[in-house]
């Protein structure tokens, strides 16, 4: 009886560890940080998906120009993706000036919950 209980406690313990790992692994991964490509833009023209009707307005005379004064009227830095139409927030704001109008690769953890990217690197694609 006893035997059996303890068989029983340690085929319980290796399914909770087994079941587990996956998790931890998961985990481990999103911790390694991804590669996300897009242009550093500002949340209000990332909306429209283009700098076009902001350059018109403001008398921009490029993508910098218009996200940096964009920014300057209360927007923030994002990485919007052209080719998905997706707008990716970004954590770190002063990373994202001296880049800012530019096609970029970030390399940084993405939390879903809050479309978030936490900016480990910014670099300028090639």
């Amino acid at each position: 009886m006893k035997i059996r209980k303890l068989l029983s406690l340690l085929f319980v313990s290796t399914i909770v560890v087994a079941l587990a790992m996956p998790l931890s692994a998961q985990a481990q991964e999103a911790a390694k940080g991804q590669t996300f490509a897009g242009e550093i833009m500002d949340s209000a023209c990332a909306k429209m998906g283009s700098h076009k009707m902001m350059m018109e307005k403001e008398g921009a005379k490029d993508a910098k120009e218009c996200t940096d004064k964009c920014v300057q009227g209360g927007s923030k830095y994002v990485l919007y993706n052209s080719a998905t139409k997706k707008t990716y927030q970004l954590d770190d704001q002063n990373k994202s000036k001296e880049l800012s109008g530019q096609k970029v690769k970030i390399t940084g953890s993405y939390d879903r919950k809050t479309k978030t990217i936490h900016v480990e690197s910014i670099d300028a694609a090639s």
